[in-house]
């Protein structure tokens, strides 16, 4: 069996920096980084062909990103009462390797030209094959590119989990909830695709994709994925994921909210995306649908006219972002995000979970939903 970890890394880190989030971060960020390395070095022995693509994960992995999932996974289980160790680590940097797959995959079904200030993955490899003067279509290549590194991202994901070193006794149960997590975000993912060929929206619907596509997947799920590792104990496994749901669930849906806000009203320089981005991709949020149960007859039309044009210049986003503010759709989208944001903390106050956790675990909701505009 080839090896996954770099072998002579160096196990552990003081105990004061384990209850330390950028530690911890950094962290997850060399495990991944030698996982990576040891996985482009298995490509290029299979053929020097595969070096972009590999390149490109590489890229994609370790240029960016929170490491929101793997923090909430580690947290989840010292919350739960387990002790640190590098194996843990390794199995929640794992949890990053299933993003990958996520948004690699997003970008291409709604039709992202960028990811974090650079082309997506089906535009990396549409240039790439333009560059190289290729035979066939550059778009049909950049898009079938994109569908095999998210599905390599997915399959990298079990790897990296089965390949942890983890204690076998609690394998069962985190797969169960990885599992799980897989599924509900594939469902999520669905209902968004399914949810843009409905002639009518509801508040209601907008608010199920978002927790299913993102809530439960970036926060509730690695939080029992953390718990599984810690315990084999069914009464206190079952005790102590019922108040991660708790909190989980409300915040979750709180940092989907943000995300709304954001491909509407963010700034290029701090998403990495277009300005309104989401509006020319046609997404039908909950600020969306809000702001749609408030607009005039006359304010509907003009914004559906607009809405989901590929080719919306800047005065188009600026008339959408008019007429959704108009209806106030976007104060009252700030007002759930706080309530759902209070209503999780206050989850938090439970001896069930431990109180390192809970001070990091409340420091993390404030990460999670007070990002900029």
């Amino acid at each position: 069996m080839r090896t996954i970890w770099n072998a002579g890394y160096r196990y552990g880190v003081a105990n004061e920096k384990s209850a330390d989030p950028a530690a911890i971060r950094q962290l997850i960020e060399s495990e991944l980084a030698t996982f990576l390395a040891a996985q482009k070095k298995y490509l290029e022995s299979i053929g020097s062909e595969l070096v972009p693509a590999a390149d490109a994960l590489v890229s994609f992995l370790l240029d960016g990103g929170k490491r929101l999932r793997p923090l909430f996974a580690y947290f989840g289980f010292l919350g739960a009462g387990g002790t640190h160790s590098q194996e843990v680590v390794r199995a929640c940097a794992s949890l990053e390797l299933l993003q990958a797959c996520a948004l690699i995959h997003d970008d291409l079904m709604d039709g992202s030209d960028t990811r974090r200030g650079k082309p997506a993955i089906h535009k990396h490899f549409e240039k790439l094959h333009a560059r190289e003067s290729a035979v066939g279509s550059s778009v049909g290549f950049g898009q079938a590119a994109a569908i095999l590194l998210g599905d390599l991202a997915l399959v990298y994901s079990d790897l990296a989990l089965h390949q942890s070193g983890i204690n076998t006794a609690v394998l069962p149960n985190v797969l169960a909830v990885h599992d799980e997590m897989r599924v509900e975000l594939m469902a999520g993912q669905f209902l968004d695709i399914y949810e843009q060929t409905r002639s009518s929206h509801t508040v209601e619907r907008a608010l199920t994709i978002a927790r299913y596509k993102s809530g439960k997947y970036t926060i509730e799920r690695p939080l029992h994925f953390g718990a599984a590792m810690a315990t084999t104990d069914k009464t206190v496994l079952a005790d102590v994921t019922s108040h991660y749901s708790s909190y989980g669930l409300p915040l979750g849906e709180a940092f989907q909210l943000r995300d709304d806000l954001l491909g509407v009203f963010g700034d290029p320089e701090l998403t990495g995306k277009p300005a309104g981005d989401d509006l020319r991709e046609g997404k039908r949020t909950v600020l969306v649908a809000m702001a749609q149960e408030s607009m005039s007859s006359t304010d509907i039309k003009e914004f559906e006219s607009l809405f989901g044009k590929s080719d919306l210049d800047l005065s188009g986003v600026e008339k959408l972002r008019t007429i959704i503010n108009e209806t106030g759709a976007p104060t009252h989208v700030e007002n759930l995000i706080s309530d759902l944001t209070n209503k999780a903390t206050k989850a938090l106050d439970t001896p069930s979970i431990t109180t390192t956790a809970r001070q990091v675990l409340s420091d993390l909701a404030i990460i999670a939903t007070k990002r900029n505009l």
